[in-house]
């Protein structure tokens, strides 16, 4: 191998390697294990979400392949309806050709295939980078033939069982994209704002119960007055009860509206009375319900007020019970325009009471960028609440398992409270809605016009017209998990892989997702007893990874890092354009540069693919909110190094070497042999737990401590003298420990580091008598209790504890550590001058031992350094070692700075404004750094007496 580890010189080969010789495809033997990526959007590009969930999808399924299973983890992407279409208008306006509506909408949809043929592969591609060992060849694209035909399936069987209706219902609604979205497409913002008070005239001569003819309702959206059907007051006002029933003469309308009494009106909360606009607030779209209010719709699908108002029934029945006149003053302005005007007319009129401030939450598309509007239109629904009650019972009965547990609650929460699924969208790229209308209006739903035509008995000459709309994207991922393995026919694949095993996923998309894949597979799915079949058995569910002072990544915070970046490297004025480039805020562009060059003034150091995976690994706990830290990937990076320079190593002193494997000659195993083979079998049986369980964490943590602390920090060094002295039986047993150990422990961390174990296990297989081409298909390590020697691992502990005592004396007096000690033993037992004996070639090397003397119980020591293993005390005689003065001065100096960083650090967090103004993760740090000081004082002291008293 080389000699310094450089992963941007083995990554890309090794993979294509991998994808080339068909290493991913399922084997077709043992027990069958599939996991379903959740697809990511054609659209997009690799972020750290990806790159997380991605690491912790392959390592199960590295892990599962290599444990013997039939593994398959299926790919695939997402069409992503709003964010293509948006895509594909955009690069047509840069290259100034047609707009979407002057193509037609079926030669738009050529264009987007198009740009999918040219520009649809980039995440697929940066997938390939991070290692993913799914089976290309079986990926799938949820526009794709197979996937069309299973959706308009779904479709059809639904509407047959009266589970898909069309009807007119309230959805956020996107002016400038013109059409419904889900909740998950909505941002919620924080901006500050105003709370308008108006006085509505009580009709009929009618006053409260203190004598005023008006009441004040609150309002933040001022123009919806025009839309006002009612006006709420709590059932149990006791200033307002005697006037439920009673009428309002709304302003600027002159509509006369009722009072009704509601439990929506909230006694403790502004004035207790709440105007009620069913058709444009989802909550009093649900009070208008309760009492058959009407609904009033007065803005056009682009956000202006109509010039006639839309008027419905509480059923969404067009209606003629109220007035559809609308003020001409108002008439064609844009609802914000129309905000101001009202507010102003409500002035003029002497029925502006007051104006507030207010802080408000504001909704807005996270595509248009606009405020969404709740907006009363026409749309399809899915019947949710009958598919729901199976999709319950299979996570209360066990059949669906989340990990971490806790989020079946979330699960449930929803599930329990579900609304009907609106599926319909105003698009034209997207699964096209299976119903065609006559020009009566009548709906025909089909898999085809010529199906419909069939089934109703329609002659040539009947005229009809698909349906405009096109499903919600979420629809077609709903099928995700049986559609692409081949439903609707009952395919091999779907007989063997379904249902799968595991989902990583998101908390953040359990109900738009997760709960709509079991609805949707319980449904269809049924096993050979007629009992709905689940998706997948476990959903283990990740944090959101934040940066790394707790703040969620995003473009406008400009604290976003590609996962690429920290796997290629990047330099500082790449990193300043990439996060700034597109900005048209310069103030919060130069924010931004400030922030980056801070943060990373030299940009960002390649760390390859590897340390990223085992970082990702490593934070995968059981939170919410994960905090990257780019210190733990530059340790992961070294790492790296130190299982490369270890392999180098072990391939030095075995290679051209008889290392056991293949002749008869005899071998000695040393202590340190049987030790090692005994930690590494208490290592898999730990790792392997913590795989089974999902504490990738966890896993993270032994490989970490194994391969670092034991294998690199004490057995290599523990070998070294048996390979320079030891007699040829002795280095035969180590090298073949040294090799046995190895070969198996790359196989071990292959699931977590793909690729640098690849390219070791390439050198070291060969000398284990392993032919094989790639480290992916080898048995995965089982645990041995056979290896395990009990009385070897506690001997060599005995010898680390002695190593160890003698090291940290020598630190804290400051004495060289190639200077030979020699040490006197009190109270030492028979099995300590045992194990002392039989270990003296160890203990010479590691702790520079000269001699080692036993004290009789009455014997008097000189003056020592002594530390302790077990009753044993280790006792260093300081005579002629140290320089009693100098040693004094140095702790004394060591201290003084010591105690002055101590009182700053003390001083910041004393400081009231600080703590006010940082951010918890900085107050942490400057705790963290306090108690270290008061730590390395408390130590430096103890130092001090003992030298004092020498």
């Amino acid at each position: 191998m080389d000699k310094t580890f450089n992963p941007q010189n083995i990554e890309q080969k090794i993979y294509q390697n991998w994808e080339d010789s068909g290493q991913f495809k399922p084997s077709g033997e043992g027990e069958p294990y599939c996991i379903m990526i959740p697809p990511p959007n054609v659209t997009g590009s690799l972020h750290m979400g990806h790159a997380f969930q991605q690491t912790i999808m392959d390592a199960l399924t590295r892990y599962k392949r290599m444990s013997g299973n039939n593994t398959l983890w299926q790919v695939g992407t997402d069409h992503a309806g709003i964010a293509t279409q948006m895509v594909v208008e955009r690069k047509l306006a840069a290259e100034n050709g047609p707009t979407r509506k002057e193509l037609g909408r079926d030669k738009f949809i050529e264009k987007i295939w198009d740009w999918k043929a040219e520009s649809g592969n980039t995440i697929t591609n940066q997938m390939r980078r991070l290692g993913t060992s799914v089976d290309w060849d079986r990926e799938r694209f949820t526009m794709d033939e197979g996937l069309s035909s299973a959706v308009n399936e779904v479709f059809v069987r639904l509407h047959a069982e009266d589970l898909i209706y069309r009807g007119k219902r309230l959805v956020n609604w996107d002016p400038k994209l013109q059409t419904a979205i889900s909740d998950l497409e909505v941002e919620n913002k924080d901006k500050k704002g105003f709370m308008w008070h108006f006085r509505y005239p009580l009709a009929d001569g009618v006053k409260t119960a203190d004598g005023k003819d008006y009441l004040i309702v609150a309002t933040t959206r001022p123009e919806t007055v025009l839309g006002d059907t009612g006006v709420a007051v709590n059932p149990e006002d006791p200033r307002y009860k005697e006037l439920i029933g009673k009428f309002i003469d709304l302003p600027l309308v002159n509509r006369r509206i009722p009072i009704v009494g509601d439990e929506h009106a909230d006694m403790e909360k502004g004035t207790g009375c709440v105007k009620i606009t069913p058709a444009h607030d989802f909550n009093d779209y649900e009070v208008g319900k309760r009492h058959k209010l009407p609904m009033i719709n007065i803005l056009t699908f682009t956000g202006e007020i109509r010039q006639q108002a839309e008027v419905f029934d509480t059923n969404g029945e067009a209606s003629d019970v109220e007035s559809s006149n609308l003020p001409k003053a108002f008439q064609g302005l844009e609802r914000f325009a129309a905000r101001k005007a009202v507010v102003a007319k409500f002035e003029e009129i002497d029925l502006l009471d007051e104006i507030k401030d207010h802080d408000l939450t504001v909704p807005y598309g996270d595509r248009g960028g606009v405020v969404i509007e709740p907006m009363l239109t026409d749309q399809w629904y899915v019947r949710a609440a009958p598919l729901a009650k199976v999709a319950t019972e299979a996570v209360t009965n066990g059949d669906i398992q989340f990990v971490p547990k806790q989020y079946e609650n979330m699960y449930f929460s929803w599930m329990n409270d579900i609304q009907d699924w609106c599926i319909s969208r105003q698009l034209w790229w997207g699964h096209r809605i299976p119903a065609w209308y006559d020009e009566s209006g009548k709906v025909y739903v089909g898999r085809d016009e010529a199906q419909v035509r069939e089934d109703n008995n329609l002659s040539a000459d009947v005229k009809l017209r698909q349906d405009e709309d096109v499903l919600d994207t979420w629809f077609s991922s709903a099928l995700w998990t049986f559609s692409t393995l081949g439903w609707p026919e009952n395919t091999e694949d779907l007989k063997t892989f379904h249902p799968t095993d595991v989902l990583v996923t998101g908390f953040d998309i359990i109900f738009f997702w997760v709960a709509r894949m079991i609805m949707m597979t319980m449904h269809f799915i049924k096993d050979e007893n007629g009992k709905p079949q689940v998706p997948f058995k476990t959903v283990y569910v990740t944090g959101l990874i934040r940066d790394d002072e707790g703040n969620k990544m995003s473009k406008s915070k400009g604290n976003v890092i590609d996962p690429l970046d920290m796997i290629d490297g990047i330099s500082l004025d790449e990193l300043l354009e990439k996060r700034t480039g597109n900005m048209m805020q310069p103030k919060m562009a130069e924010k931004i540069k400030k922030q980056t060059t801070k943060q990373f003034p030299d940009g960002i150091e390649s760390h390859g693919t590897d340390a990223l995976r085992f970082t990702l690994a490593a934070l995968a706990s059981t939170g919410r909110d994960i905090n990257w830290d780019m210190k733990r990937l530059e340790g992961y990076r070294n790492f790296c190094n130190k299982l490369w320079n270890a392999s180098n190593f072990v391939l030095m002193n075995t290679q051209e070497f008889d290392c056991g494997f293949n002749s008869a000659n005899e071998m000695t195993l040393s202590l340190a042999d049987k030790w090692i083979m005994g930690q590494y079998q208490q290592t898999i049986k730990a790792y392997r737990e913590a795989m089974d369980t999902y504490r990738f964490d966890i896993a993270a943590k032994i490989l970490y401590e194994f391969t670092w602390d034991q294998f690199c920090g004490w057995y290599i060094e523990l070998t070294k003298p048996i390979i320079l002295k030891g007699n040829t039986e002795q280095q035969r047993g180590t090298r073949h420990t040294l090799i046995t150990v190895l070969e198996s422990l790359l196989k071990l961390m292959h699931p977590i580091m793909p690729f640098i174990t690849e390219t070791i296990w390439q050198s070291v297989a060969p000398l284990a008598n392993c032919q094989s081409a790639t480290i992916m298909n080898q048995a995965y390590p089982e645990y041995d209790e056979s290896k395990v020697d009990a009385t070897a691992m506690a001997d060599l502990e005995w010898v680390k504890g002695f190593v160890l005592a003698i090291r940290t004396i020598r630190g804290e007096m400051d004495i060289a550590p190639s200077k030979p000690l020699s040490v006197l033993l009190r109270n030492a037992s028979n099995e300590d001058l045992r194990r002392l004996d039989e270990n003296r070639i160890f203990l010479e090397s590691m702790a520079k031992l000269e001699a080692a003397t036993p004290l009789n119980d009455d014997e008097q020591a000189p003056a020592c350094a002594t530390s302790l293993l077990g009753s044993l005390e280790i006792m260093i005689p300081m005579a002629g070692l140290i320089d009693k003065d100098a040693e004094l001065a140095r702790i004394n100096k060591a201290l003084d700075k010591l105690e002055k960083d101590c009182a700053r650090t003390q001083g910041k967090l004393s400081n009231e404004k600080f703590v006010s103004n940082a951010p918890p993760a900085v107050i942490d740090k400057e705790k963290a750094k306090l108690a270290d000081f008061s730590m390395q004082i408390d130590k430096l002291k103890e130092q001090q007496e003992t030298i004092s008293n020498l």
